[in-house]
């Protein structure tokens, strides 16, 4: 027998398998962030005088602002909603609605004052409401409700228009009333084989502390994330677009109201923070900026997607415009009337 033959062969295969795959590069948060503290570093030179410009500075100045007026509402309410949707069980809710769907309606959207969270909270708590048998359009009334009429957003909105008091009590009536008639519509023209809520709560199998760090960890990071972008905007519309632009949109009622209703869509901001950013939208008319308070917790980009997600696409598809139009509407009606 030669060498060679002696030899055992290896195929490719068996290499391969004996060899650890290769990983090659992996990006991940704390890579993306050293990388990104170099390259500042590298350009401090530029990023300094950049900063300088007296347009930076005034960007800053509005960002700042609002981020740091908005921020103790927001973790505050992350840590009353995450509270009430660990420990109060959504067996409670369905105990304390009327059986006639009809009355549950604006029960469940009065209900809504008892939630002091963003929209990222009433979401999988309207899910388990109707998982534990309550009403579709009282659910439904619930989860818009409650992200804009909680103690907690309307101590917000009063800090953010100290000199226009009249706009919690607009922001109140036309948040309830747009529930209400979303509750209502629904329970008249609304199928069951639209929604498809989950078939279990996210947090099943956890302890309640657990639970409870989970849910402040996660709107943390959400409504955090969105305040910052909506402040840039704020502050980039402040900044940088010209004053011409801002006043033209302004200047007709219709157009502004329009405009505000779809940068509400836009920022996706939470609603423990929006009346910071629409305060400094001076600019603009009260009843827009109503508008842009309203529309907000009820659809914007974030909650389209988490409401496809908990009660399925075709509900998000049909649920989504029809209540941008009647949040619109029952905010130029209010601001008509109180403002």
């Amino acid at each position: 027998m030669t060498a060679t033959e002696a030899a055992p062969t290896t195929r490719p295969e068996d290499r391969n398998a004996e060899e650890p795959p290769s990983r090659g590069w992996q990006f991940n948060s704390p890579l993306v962030l050293t990388m990104l503290l170099i390259v500042v570093i590298g350009l401090q030179g530029p990023v300094r005088r950049a900063l300088s410009a007296p347009v930076m500075q005034s960007w800053m100045t509005v960002f700042v602002a609002v981020v740091v007026q908005a921020l103790p509402f927001l973790v505050l309410g992350v840590l009353l909603s995450a509270a009430i949707a660990v420990f109060v069980p959504p067996a409670f809710f369905a105990r304390a609605l009327p059986d006639r769907p009809a009355l549950a309606v604006p029960a469940a959207a009065m209900a809504g004052v008892v939630l002091p969270g963003c929209e990222c909270a009433s979401v999988p708590v309207a899910g388990a409401l109707v998982r534990r048998g309550v009403a579709p359009a009282a659910a439904l009334a619930f989860l818009l409700s409650a992200p804009a009429i909680n103690p907690i957003v309307l101590t917000a909105t009063a800090v953010a228009f100290p000199n226009d008091p009249r706009m919690v009590l607009a922001r109140f009536g036309a948040s309830l009333l747009a529930a209400c008639v979303m509750g209502w519509l629904w329970q008249r023209l609304g199928r069951n084989d639209w929604l498809r809520p989950p078939a279990r709560p996210s947090s099943e199998g956890l302890g309640k502390g657990a639970a409870f760090w989970g849910s402040v960890r996660h709107d943390v990071m959400h409504a955090g994330g969105f305040l910052v972008v909506g402040a840039m905007a704020a502050a980039t519309l402040k900044a940088v677009v010209p004053a011409s632009w801002l006043h033209a949109a302004s200047v007709n009622p219709v157009v502004s109201v329009l405009a505000l209703a779809v940068l509400a869509v836009l920022l996706s901001i939470c609603s423990e923070a929006d009346a910071f950013v629409a305060s400094s939208l001076s600019q603009f008319s009260l009843t827009a900026r109503l508008a842009f308070l309203v529309v907000g917790p009820m659809i914007d980009l974030k909650l389209f997607a988490m409401q496809a997600g908990t009660f399925g696409r075709a509900f998000a598809l049909r649920f989504a415009p029809v209540t941008f139009a009647v949040a619109v509407l029952t905010s130029v009606l209010v601001g008509a009337v109180l403002l």
